[in-house]
């Protein structure tokens, strides 16, 4: 399994390496470390983790984005300054940016016939386009359901004893219902059943024994206001259980994306396993 790289240069994959690269509409093929982002004023990219096959002959792409601040958010609606082609611009990215690099945020599944066909994710940030292209090349297959030493992703429920979610975002996970006025109380379980105790890979948790520690984060994904959530990293109890609570500045269709990670952590160090991410519905009425 190949270390993720931002690569995109015209088309042009890499693999094997542990640098990132970001190739920008205007300035493609140009080489640009992650590691100097600024407070505002930057620009912000698509970032392609790879691909995996399904067992019924499709293909999923696996996308994050890579915002250049280390404080400011982009809110960007699909449209001209946000659009994927071509079947675009909507192919379900997100609109709300958070800092940093976000990995594996979500997912376009292709048909058996894609082929060596491409997807173009554009981007308008402060003045500045980036394009990245997604595709089959298969050199950028990845394994986000089970690493090499066996480690897997931890497993989301919306019910102690519910349906449950592992790996990368497919479609939605859960469906509620809010009023503009009111706050909603957000609740999920986390575990990380599939894995086994190691030490720290990334920026997870660090392990003492028994069952990796697991950390879950909320964030708004799409939606037309802001979103406030008391406690974005709330606390995971012995059980499992994870709550907080969100406010939303006004009605409307919104994602919010439930982000899952044990000590691996964000980016599985840079591997694209083991993370789990689920995206749940919110329709806010006034």
């Amino acid at each position: 399994m190949h270390r993720t790289l931002i690569a995109i240069v015209a088309g042009t994959f890499a693999a094997g390496a542990s640098c990132a690269f970001i190739a920008a509409g205007q300035n493609r093929g140009q080489a640009v470390s992650e590691g100097a982002p600024a407070e505002s004023g930057q620009s912000m990219t698509g970032a392609y983790e790879g691909w995996y096959p399904n067992p019924d002959g499709t293909s999923t792409m696996l996308v994050g984005y890579f915002n250049r601040h280390t404080k400011e958010t982009f809110d960007i609606p699909v449209g001209p300054n946000n659009r994927i082609e071509p079947g675009g611009p909507d192919q379900g990215q997100p609109t709300h940016f958070l800092p940093r690099r976000q990995f594996g945020v979500f997912t376009i599944t292709v048909p058996k016939d894609f082929g060596d066909k491409r997807l173009t994710w554009t981007i308008t940030s402060n003045g500045q386009t980036q394009s990245i292209p997604l595709n089959l090349n298969p050199l950028w297959v990845v394994a986000p359901f089970k690493d090499a030493s066996g480690n897997a992703p931890p497993v989301i429920r919306f019910e102690s004893a519910g349906r449950s979610f592992t790996g990368p975002p497919r479609g939605v996970a859960q469906t509620l219902v809010a009023k503009a006025s009111d706050p909603l109380s957000l609740t999920a379980w986390v575990s990380d059943e599939g894995s086994v105790a190691r030490p720290p890979r990334g920026g997870g948790a660090s392990g003492r024994g028994g069952p990796n520690p697991v950390a879950a984060s909320w964030s708004l994904f799409r939606g037309p206001g802001a979103v406030t959530i008391d406690d974005a990293r709330p606390r995971v109890e012995a059980d499992g259980k994870a709550t907080t609570t969100a406010h939303f500045a006004q009605p409307g269709e919104y994602i919010l994306r439930l982000q899952a990670n044990n000590s691996t952590g964000d980016g599985g160090g840079g591997f694209q396993c083991c993370w789990t991410n689920v995206h749940v519905k919110v329709t806010v009425s006034p």
